[in-house]
């Protein structure tokens, strides 16, 4: 049986000096998947200000505002009630053997997850020396190996890396967030040859949650990776992706998918204060 999960995502943004006007994107809405049902969402900035929300190429809930009177603080709450599948993952089909997994991933649109990027790029030594590790193993055992590797090289430290920390720097550095251990994972699935995709979103903290009780955290980002279907794993907490995950967004890495960005013409921004409240309802 899965979870009910009910989030709120609050963003604040205080000016040094009031703002003249801004544009903002937000992808904070969970998505309704086979795996999880989104059963209300709302995305609240102010009185007044009207948000419109799009799906863009990644298969994202975009919501966009215009503020266009001076202000002083940016104020952003999304909230949502989802409800989750304990058997999330578990019945994936066979993975495929590597040499079809190979032909049908250069053959598609999958080639887009298997392409580094700036964030998700590391050097060949480290590349070759994790291909080399898992010669042996099948495409999950692979995958799993690489997860677990990230998680013994990269120590989770909050704070310890920037939104722009790239993987490599991440693997060097022997420390980061989610972001960076979601990075470096999809880098190495990557360089074995596995279609790997970058996942935003909420995780609650609690296996053992009972109804009522709520985690209070920040938004959290796992890893989906393809073997003739998409399988989720998280190389962060090392838990299974079940009902305690709630997928908003997936792309090739975080500057496909950022829960906020935008622009403004103003002073620059002199605080920002960001409150993941999950709450398991049922």
């Amino acid at each position: 049986m899965g979870w009910r999960l009910r989030v709120a995502h609050t963003t604040r943004v205080s000016y040094t000096e009031p703002v003249r006007t801004s544009f903002n994107e937000v992808r904070m809405i969970p998505l309704t998947l086979p795996t999880q049902v989104t059963l209300d969402t709302k995305v609240v900035v102010g009185p007044g200000v009207p948000v419109w929300t799009y799906c863009d190429y990644w298969g994202t809930f975009v919501s966009v505002f215009e503020i266009t009177e001076p202000h002083r603080e940016l104020y952003i709450k999304a909230e949502a009630t989802v409800e989750t599948d304990q058997a999330n993952g578990d019945s994936a089909p066979a993975p495929l053997p590597w040499t079809d997994l190979r032909a049908q991933a250069t053959e598609s649109r999958l080639l887009e997850y298997l392409l580094t990027t700036p964030l998700t790029t590391v050097a060949p030594a480290v590349a070759a020396t994790v291909v080399d590790a898992i010669h042996d193993a099948d495409p999950v055992e692979a995958a799993e190996q690489i997860a677990a590797g990230v998680r013994a090289q990269v120590g989770y430290v909050p704070g310890a890396t920037a939104v722009r920390t790239n993987a490599q720097q991440a693997w060097d550095q022997g420390q980061g967030v989610c972001q960076d251990m979601a990075h470096v994972t999809v880098a190495l699935l990557r360089a074995a040859g596995l279609p790997a995709r970058y996942v935003s979103g909420y995780l609650h903290a609690d296996p053992s949650a009972e109804p009522g009780q709520t985690a209070v955290g920040e938004s959290h980002a796992w890893v989906e990776y393809w073997t003739g279907s998409w399988r989720p794993i998280d190389p962060t907490s090392g838990a299974p992706v079940r009902e305690r995950h709630v997928v908003v967004a997936r792309g090739r890495d975080y500057s496909d998918i950022p829960p906020h960005k935008g622009i403004y013409h103003g002073a620059p921004a002199s605080a920002l204060a960001v409150t993941v409240e999950v709450t398991r309802l049922a």
